[in-house]
């Protein structure tokens, strides 16, 4: 089952409504129930939480009623989840798993965190750098710019509801022959590459980002300031071996003064040289040409009358704005690429977070239920404002499976399998946290 290739379907399951799991793929289900569930899903991300309980006559009972008060409502849903039977081992092992599933499962949780962010960070600003690189920088007028990221985010929503409440264990990419151990290492060596690669192509694209940003032509400001592209032609500038021409910005209520004391800046300036080349609402650009050697003297003397003086070389100017557009389009080719990372490695990522997650509630339902393995997992998906309800449904109906029923809270420790937030419960719950993919 891929749920990647699923998640690419973005566009399409949001205009196509909903989608089901069928030959590994994502495809078109448009029945009236799933277009139900894709209007929910695409308004509010759901809580999920993994339960278990042991297979006892009462549980069976509690779980049926579970299913019988859901039913009445449209403010959750229950799903079984299957779990293969996975390698037990001796107890000390499974103990140490289950430590070690405990930190991999908060890695993993800040992956997903980090990649989402990053994710939402490159798509809110695609709008600007398509603006940026199609125009060369003149045209940055942002528009929606959260449009791109919600987009995605309506289809990923189904995407994952769909994988998860779909589950089959991924047999082939994490073999249930091989200990828990190896199944550990084999989720954690697959998060800390995308959590490494992550922070090298981040570093990369920023460094070409900022690159782009530094060369970038400055088409705001006044002329004092602002790129003189398009302003300049190479005719209009007298380059020698003695010569040169320079560019003094004046304001336009200076224009008979600059006319008047130009020649007289230095001893070698060429007489009547000066030409307006350039005008806005505020200031002029004129040429000017003189010998090499008065340069300095020329910019001192203009400084001082509050003339601005701005030496321009039309090669350079021509080579910079190549080097510009050759960037422009290594950056969009950048751009395109890690978000198509992102996207890719979010989906492969939460993937592993789900088995690992399945793995948690085989290892707890083995530590806390025994052997022979003899438990029920379930998938709840509930409204959060109706969690707490849910809740305490929860808590009354599998009532006799808490041992610490008649024992004050504070006797409660926090080393009993099944904890959430640092709360214990009579069955064994784990909360799938999908507050990342909110975009409210």
């Amino acid at each position: 089952m891929s749920l990647t290739r699923g998640l690419w379907a973005g566009c399409s399951l949001v205009r196509q409504t909903l989608c089901t799991l069928h030959c590994g793929t994502l495809t078109q289900d448009p029945n009236e129930d799933n277009l139900k569930v894709f209007n929910d899903v695409v308004e509010v991300m759901r809580d999920l939480w993994l339960i278990s309980v042991p297979l006892d006559k009462t549980s069976v009972k509690s779980v049926e009623k579970l299913q019988h008060i859901i039913g009445k409502t449209n403010h959750a849903s229950c799903y079984k989840f299957t779990i293969p039977d996975l390698k037990v081992g001796i107890l000390d092992s499974l103990l140490s798993v289950s430590d070690e599933l405990y930190t991999l499962d908060a890695l993993t949780e800040s992956v997903l965190n980090k990649t989402c962010q990053c994710m939402r960070e490159m798509m809110e600003q695609d709008e600007v750098m398509a603006n940026v690189l199609a125009d060369g920088g003149q045209n940055t007028k942002p528009r929606d710019l959260q449009s791109p990221f919600k987009d995605y985010m309506k289809s990923l929503r189904v995407g994952i509801l769909n994988y998860v409440t779909n589950f089959h264990w991924d047999k082939a990419k994490y073999p249930t022959s091989l200990p828990l151990s190896s199944l550990v290492n084999i989720i954690n060596k697959e998060v800390s590459q995308v959590e490494t690669e992550l922070k090298s192509r981040a570093a990369v694209y920023n460094s070409v980002n900022a690159s782009l940003q530094c060369l970038e032509p400055t088409s705001g400001g006044s002329l004092q300031t602002c790129s003189l592209n398009g302003m300049v032609r190479r005719e209009d500038l007298v380059v020698s071996e003695y010569l040169t021409s320079l560019l003094a910005v004046v304001s336009r209520g200076d224009y008979v003064n600059w006319e008047q004391k130009y020649e007289s800046l230095s001893e070698f300036v060429v007489p009547r040289s000066s030409r307006k080349l350039y005008e806005d609402g505020e200031w002029g650009i004129f040429s000017v040409t003189l010998f090499k050697r008065d340069v300095y003297e020329f910019k001192a003397k203009a400084q001082e009358s509050k003339f601005t003086v701005r030496e321009y070389c039309f090669d350079l100017e021509e080579k910079q704005q190549r080097e510009w557009k050759e960037l422009r389009v290594h950056g969009k080719q950048q751009y395109g690429v890690f978000v198509h990372w992102l996207k890719v490695n979010f989906s492969q990522v939460f993937m592993a977070w789900i088995h690992l997650k399945a793995a948690r509630v085989f290892v707890e339902s083995v530590l806390r239920y025994g052997l022979p393995v003899n438990y029920q997992a379930l998938l709840l998906q509930s409204d959060r404002k109706c969690s707490e309800k849910l809740r305490q449904e929860l808590a009354s109906l599998f009532l006799h499976l808490d041992p610490t029923a008649n024992v004050s809270e504070t006797d409660v420790t926090c080393d009993i399998p099944g904890l959430f937030q640092q709360e214990y419960f009579s069955y064994i719950c784990f909360y799938v946290n999908t507050n990342m993919l909110d975009f409210s």
